[in-house]
Parts: C-alpha cells; sequence; structure tokens
C-alpha cells in the first residue's frame, strides 16, 4: 500500500480477500485513507467476501497467508524441542518446515484451482512460506498458471556486500546502493548461493574473502537503532522493534562459514540458512546457536507481533493515528510494472527449473534470477552448483517434491518416510521421528482446516 503511494505511472483497484472479512475490510480503510491523505496515487481498495469474487478479473494477483495460524506454528517449531531439535525459523525446512507444508499444500491447491476459474491468465505473485512448496504446488496443480515466488533476502545479501566494499574503502559509507550491486543467483528459496559478485568494475568476492577472513569468528553486526514505527518520536526507543532486531538480526557467522566451506556467498539470513545444513553444525543446541551470533525466534513473539499489528490496525482504521507512506524497497510494484509493460526488470526470483539449473530436477521450484517482461518472465541461466553443495541442495529439493507427492496422493506414510528423512530428524530413532510426527500432525492438522490426508 505505502508503494503504491508513491506510483504515478499506473493505476489500478486493489480488491483484497481474507479468511477474516473483517480485516480484509479494515486493510480496504487503511488503504483508501493512505491514499487519500497523502493525494498521491490513483488506487482504490475493496474488500471482496470470496476468494473467487477478488480474483474475477485480475490481472495481478498477490498470495501472502499464515497456513493455520501462529498456535500451529507453535507446534512446528517448539514440538521438536523435546526431541533435542531446534529451529530458527520453522517455515522452509526441518520438521516445522515440512509439517506447515501439510498445512500450505491444500490451501494452495484451492488457490490455483480458483486462479483457473477465475483469473487464468493472472500472473501470480506468491511471497508464503515454505515458498518453495507453495509455488511448486501452483504449477502442479493448475500446470498453465503464470506464477512466481518473491523473496528479500538475496536483497539482504546485496545490502551485506554493499556494505563489505565501503568497508573496504572502495565507496563512501552508505553510498551503494543494493541495486548496484550485480549477483548471479542459484539455489533454492532460503538456501540461494551467489557465484558472481560485482559492483561497476569490481570483483566483490576478493572483498567479501576478506571481510570473512576478518570477521569469521567474532562475528558482524550493522543493524540500526530500533526506532518507534509510526506514532512516537524519531529515535525514540521502541520495545517491538527492540525484540524485533533481537529475534532477527545475526552476527552474519553461519553466511561467512559457509562461504569458507564452499567457496559460494550464501545468500540468505543466517536464521535460515542453519536450517537447511546438518544439525549439528549450527542448531546443536541453544548454546551454539547463541555461539555463532544468531536467535531461535520464538512463536510466543510472533504471536504478541500479530496481537500488536491487530491493534495498530484498528487505530488506524479508526483514524487514531496515521500510517506513514515510505517505500519499503521490495520490488512487488516494479514487478507489476515489468509484467505491464513499463520497462524491464532482472531480479532473484522462484520459477519451475526448465533448465536454469541443469543439475537440479526439471520443474522443481528453483531461485535464479530471470527478466521481467511485459507479459512474461524469462529465468536466466545460472550454471551449476559445485557437486559438495550440490548434494545438500538437492537433498531438499527432493523432500520439496517428495511432501508434494505425500500431499497430491493423500499418502500419509510417504509423508512420514520424508519427515524421517529430513537432516535433523534423521538424529532420532524411527519410532521418536514417528512419535513426533504423529503428535505434531495430530495438533495442527485439524479437519476442515487443511488436514491433506483421506480419514484413516
Amino acid at each position: 500500500m505505502q508503494d503504491l503511494v508513491f506510483e504515478q505511472e499506473i493505476a489500478g483497484r486493489i480488491e483484497l480477500y481474507d479468511i477474516s472479512p473483517e480485516d480484509a475490510e479494515t486493510n480496504a480503510v487503511i488503504g483508501n485513507a493512505l491514499v487519500s491523505r497523502h493525494k498521491r496515487g490513483q488506487w482504490t481498495f475493496h474488500a471482496k467476501a470470496s476468494l473467487e469474487d477478488a480474483l474475477s478479473g485480475s490481472d495481478v494477483v498477490f498470495v501472502s497467508i499464515l497456513p493455520g495460524d501462529f498456535e500451529d506454528m507453535a507446534v512446528d517449531v517448539h514440538a521438536p524441542e523435546a526431541y533435542g531439535i531446534y529451529q530458527s525459523v520453522g517455515d522452509s525446512v526441518g520438521a516445522g518446515g515440512l509439517i506447515r507444508a501439510l498445512r500450505t499444500i491444500p490451501q494452495f491447491r484451492v488457490i490455483a484451482r480458483a486462479v483457473e476459474h477465475c483469473a487464468p491468465d493472472a500472473w501470480v505473485i506468491n511471497y508464503t512460506n515454505p515458498m518453495s512448496i507453495s509455488t511448486r504446488t501452483l504449477y502442479k496443480e493448475f500446470p498453465r498458471i503464470k506464477a512466481a515466488g518473491c523473496c528479500h533476502e538475496v536483497f539482504n545479501t546485496q545490502k551485506l556486500l554493499a556494505t563489505v566494499l565501503e568497508l573496504a574503502g572502495c565507496a563512501p559509507e552508505g553510498s551503494i546502493a543494493r541495486e548496484e550491486i550485480h549477483t548471479r543467483v542459484l539455489g533454492i528459496n532460503h538456501f540461494t548461493w551467489i557465484d558472481r559478485a560485482s559492483w561497476k568494475d569490481l570483483d566483490i568476492f576478493p572483498y567479501y574473502k576478506q571481510f570473512a577472513a576478518r570477521y569469521a569468528e567474532e562475528g558482524f553486526r550493522d543493524a540500526p537503532p530500533a526506532t518507534t514505527f509510526a506514532t512516537g518520536g524519531a529515535g525514540a526507543e521502541d520495545p517491538e522493534e527492540a525484540a524485533r532486531r533481537r529475534f532477527f538480526s545475526s552476527a552474519e557467522r553461519v553466511k561467512m562459514d559457509l562461504f569458507r566451506r564452499y567457496g559460494l556467498i550464501a545468500a540468505a539470513g543466517d536464521r535460515h540458512l542453519a536450517e537447511f545444513c546438518p544439525h549439528a553444525w549450527y542448531l546443536a543446541n541453544p548454546e551454539q546457536v547463541e555461539a555463532w551470533g544468531y536467535a531461535l525466534t520464538p512463536v510466543s513473539w510472533r504471536i504478541a507481533n500479530q496481537n500488536a499489528l491487530k491493534e495498530r490496525a484498528k487505530v488506524y482504521r479508526e483514524g487514531r493515528a496515521t500510517m506513514k507512506a515510505a517505500v519499503s524497497g521490495e520490488e512487488g510494484l516494479a514487478i507489476v510494472k515489468a509484467l505491464m509493460g513499463q520497462g524491464t526488470l532482472i531480479s532473484n526470483v522462484n520459477l519451475p527449473n526448465q533448465g536454469q539449473m541443469p543439475d537440479m530436477p526439471r520443474d522443481a521450484v528453483v531461485e535464479t534470477n530471470a527478466v521481467f517482461l511485459r507479459d512474461r518472465i524469462e529465468p536466466l541461466a545460472a550454471g551449476e552448483l559445485p557437486v559438495d553443495l550440490r548434494a545438500l541442495v538437492t537433498h531438499h529439493v527432493l523432500a520439496q517434491e517428495g511432501i508434494i507427492e505425500a500431499v497430491f496422493e493423500q499418502d500419509r506414510e510417504k509423508a512420514f518416510r520424508v519427515f524421517s528423512q529430513d537432516l535433523a530428524v534423521q538424529t532420532l530413532s524411527l519410532r521418536d521421528a514417528r512419535a513426533l510426527f504423529d503428535h505434531m500432525c495430530a495438533k495442527t492438522l485439524r479437519n476442515g482446516a487443511g488436514g491433506p490426508f483421506r480419514a484413516g
């Protein structure tokens, strides 16, 4: 909504659907007030009572949902802790990510069918995790869908690379924009890698090697001070933002350690990267996590934050405070403009593999660069991963494919086999793995709420 306020070249109608109609209506009120207040942009926001009504006639569809609720996610993240399995995020891979997928896949099948029937020519931009699995499900359910998955983790790594150059004296502090850092990315979402990086005529890899040698042991933190979001004074300490920084920042030590192992730059946050690696490397216990300079994000914080955001939305809806307009740094609007023929864009994106990564299975969703043009997205060839790293990435690709197959086939045993072969779950006996799987399914796959298996 904030990005649209600044947009002058295209205009349109935003139709909002939420399983909570009241929330959709609140967002419509907030969006219309934001545009009216700032007197920029020509956009209107409308809440719709059904998914089909919202989709009908759409040019672009954005999907950003929470599969289940945060009580379900609390099971995803914290139930495995009783078995010594710790997760820093729990939404993409591992025990939590795979159980979350069992809720996500049925919901994305519904979305794909609705797009097929109501807006078959629309572009679908997905922001929901597990990103690879949800995007792949859209294509498996509706093969002719035009969909892509977008994530900002690579953007954050590009910002870090700009900082690396500035620390090396290549440019004044704060002078290199993230968009000036050109990278070639390859891999899968949240386990994406950079094998080429440049700024102007400079190869960034020698500078990053020096940076990793300098900070690999002590870590590097470059977080801004926590400030208020909307109504407080500039620079005021905000407990919400302080907590967010504590649970979401890192010292980049995992990223640098992976660079020293494989020679490629890991292009995601440490909290995500750690979950894709063997459990003993970075996630054996909370003390090890702390030593590596990142955090286990408790779902209790997410629940409290959600409640705070709902209260803030109520305040905005009632006009007791003003939402400020600020550019987000995301590329959703730039993608829309490119697809509408307003220029071109090259960025990282999640798409089915059509040869851009020849060492990965065909049709599995991979993350590489692509060119966004009028009514098409053309993935760019990314080459192959080093064979040792390829083995680790492929393990997760096959798990993602396997869990999708299990849901489409309604095969609970196949789902368990995929679950039991996860890198962290492999540390358990089969009996304990079964007990954990059954417990997590029983707690989060409620009838009528996305449970994917036949009764019995």
